[in-house]
Order: structure tokens, then C-alpha cells, then sequence
């Protein structure tokens, strides 16, 4: 069955095998199965790239435990030491499973008491400031 799906794409290459094994005087075979197969070998060696550039890097600042306010480190379960992307997934697990994003507008987080020690005692602030409410609790060491 297969020669039968692929018998054109055969008859193709011994086409183009057999102008290719005749003089040099005869033109080159038609590019445009060259031009198919290219795309798509550019296209598969542009996804591993990207892959790669999308993960985090073993040192980055946002995997590397820093030093975190008694406020945040108590918020986190006493630790003293927390990667801001750990801190970031603590917060938002205790936010989903108090249920505390609005359900009208999700975009805003109603702050219980435990969030309000870590949120500047707001009642309610959007998810994209918690990155930056967060950050305030991360203690700069002098040598960063």
C-alpha cells in the first residue's frame, strides 16, 4: 500500500536521480521539491531553538533562592530562602484554593488575611501586580 501513496514521490526522485547521473549540459532538476522539503526543515530546526530559548536558565534570578521578608517567608510556611517563581506559585495556589479571584472579573484577587500581610494590606489587587507586591519582600543581598 505504501508504494501506492508514495509512487509519485518515487517516480520524482528517479527522475531526478537519473537527470542528475546525465551530463552536466542538461538543467539541473526542478527546485521545486527542493523548495518543499526546505521550509520544512528550517521550520523543524526553528522549534528546538525556540524551546530552548523559552525555558529558564539553571541560574536565573527567577529559580535562584533569594533571602525573603518574615512576611513572605511566613506566607510560604517559615522558610527563609524562595526562587520569586516559587513565591509566585505559593501565592497562587492559596488563591485558587480559597477561591479569591473575583468571578465576574478574574483579573482581580480579593486578599484574605494571609494575603493582606504580603499585599500591603490591600483588599483587592490585579493579578499583574502580584509580581510586584512580591517583589518588595525579596531582600537585596549587596553582592547582586
Amino acid at each position: 500500500m505504501a508504494s501506492r501513496v508514495f509512487g509519485a514521490c518515487g517516480a520524482m526522485m528517479m527522475s531526478a536521480a537519473k537527470a542528475g547521473s546525465r551530463s552536466s549540459s542538461l538543467p539541473s532538476p526542478s527546485p521545486a521539491p527542493k523548495s518543499a522539503s526546505a521550509p520544512a526543515a528550517t521550520g523543524a530546526a526553528k522549534k528546538p531553538k525556540a524551546k530552548a530559548a523559552k525555558s529558564a536558565a539553571p541560574g536565573s534570578a527567577l529559580l535562584r533562592p533569594n533571602p525573603v521578608s518574615p512576611a513572605l517567608g511566613d506566607f510560604m510556611g517559615g522558610v527563609s530562602e524562595a526562587s520569586r517563581s516559587g513565591a509566585v506559585k505559593k501565592i497562587w495556589e492559596h488563591i485558587k484554593a480559597n477561591n479569591l479571584q473575583d468571578p465576574a472579573n478574574k483579573k482581580l484577587i480579593h486578599c484574605d488575611a494571609k494575603l493582606k500581610t504580603i499585599f500591603e494590606g490591600k483588599d483587592q489587587v490585579g493579578f499583574l501586580e502580584i509580581a510586584k507586591l512580591v517583589s518588595a519582600h525579596f531582600i537585596k543581598s549587596p553582592s547582586s
